[in-house]
């Protein structure tokens, strides 16, 4: 049915996301008993210890020649499980239609490339897309620190170790110290989600890492303050400096539905560079202004009602889609009438 995730549900009937809905499977429920003897079956136990002690637990499945990225969590009437459909095939920067700046961001030797957006926006995706891009065009050593691993890689012409927590490493922070003994050039570290990731995160682009990385955020500028709100408020100022020297750029996207036959999801996406300007602004805690200096696009950078923008001009999405994920609906309306809005200016 060409789903993305599977959902079940202790008693109750599996559902399917296709093209972003959920969709019920009629189908009887397994009883609640036999449905938790099979999660729990499949899972180590140290994964059963975690989902005992936690909660929840993530983990990969492989299941002849599908790969799925799994949540196994209780809630109040048993287990649940969430299960995203990881794709062997890694797709290109271009088939994913996402912006050729990319590819240019992908080239950089040093600092952080966040990629952000909420869940199911595809950043995994594009994270992999970009690293497959290095893996075809360089000659260097990536190595990923991941829970779990979703996309495998193939080496071509780099060396790519891959470490999946519980199997390679104990825990985070033990695998973040041994990284820097690892000699890795590009460094994958997966969802940002705490300071400790982070703080390790900056200290590798500091010394010379190009590193990678996802959080969770809906707008470039809104990924600065959500960085900040892993750290205390006494640190928020080091922080920014720290941003200031090591960032190379925010790709934050959403993922859509298209409306052009034979293709399903588009990603919307916007495109931070880090240039003297967006340093200025970073380093002075004017993060609103960041929207206006994407606006602008210099360096390739673009914002999301021209992403939008294209996006229909192309034919791949509808005026209603693009205004409903528009920051600004009535922008990409004049947009889309052939008026763009001025810019004010934003140095001083």
């Amino acid at each position: 049915m060409k789903a993305s995730d599977l959902h079940l549900k202790s008693g109750c009937a599996p559902r399917l996301r296709i093209d972003g809905g959920l969709r019920r499977i009629e189908k009887e429920p397994a009883p609640t008993e036999q449905f938790e003897a099979r999660v729990l079956d499949f899972l180590t136990e140290e994964e059963r210890q975690t989902l005992l002690e936690s909660g929840s637990v993530d983990l990969a499945y492989d299941l002849e020649n599908v790969r799925f990225r799994l949540n196994v969590y209780r809630q109040d009437s048993g287990l649940s499980v969430a299960a995203r459909i990881v794709s062997r095939e890694i797709p290109s920067i271009e088939q994913l239609r996402l912006p050729p700046v990319l590819a240019r961001i992908a080239d950089a030797r040093q600092g952080l490339v966040l990629v952000s957006g909420v869940t199911g926006s595809g950043k995994s995706t594009t994270l992999a897309a970009m690293l497959e891009y290095i893996n075809n065009t360089r000659h260097d050593h990536i190595l990923t620190i991941e829970d779990p691993i979703e996309f495998l890689f193939t080496e071509k012409k780099c060396l790519i170790n891959q470490r999946e927590l519980h199997i390679n490493f104990r825990d985070f922070p033990t695998a973040l110290r041994a990284m820097v003994r690892e000699d890795p050039d590009i460094v994958l570290i997966g969802e940002m989600r705490d300071s400790v990731t982070f703080r390790a995160a900056l200290q590798a682009a500091d010394t010379g890492h190009l590193v990678f990385g996802t959080i969770h955020a809906s707008s470039a500028a809104q990924t600065i303050g959500r960085i900040l709100s892993l750290f205390p408020e006494s640190e928020h100022p080091s922080v920014r400096q720290s941003l200031v020297f090591s960032l190379q750029a925010i790709i934050c996207q959403k993922l859509l539905k298209s409306t052009k036959a034979g293709v399903r999801r588009v990603p919307a996406v916007e495109v931070l560079i880090s240039t003297p300007i967006v340093r200025k602004l970073i380093g002075e805690a004017r993060d609103i202004d960041l929207g206006d200096v994407i606006q602008e696009g210099e360096e390739g950078m673009v914002s999301f009602t021209e992403s939008l923008y294209s996006l229909c001009q192309q034919g791949l999405i509808d005026e209603a889609i693009g205004c409903q994920a528009a920051p600004n609906p009535e922008v990409l309306t004049m947009r889309l009438r052939g008026i763009k809005p001025s810019q004010r200016s934003i140095v001083g």
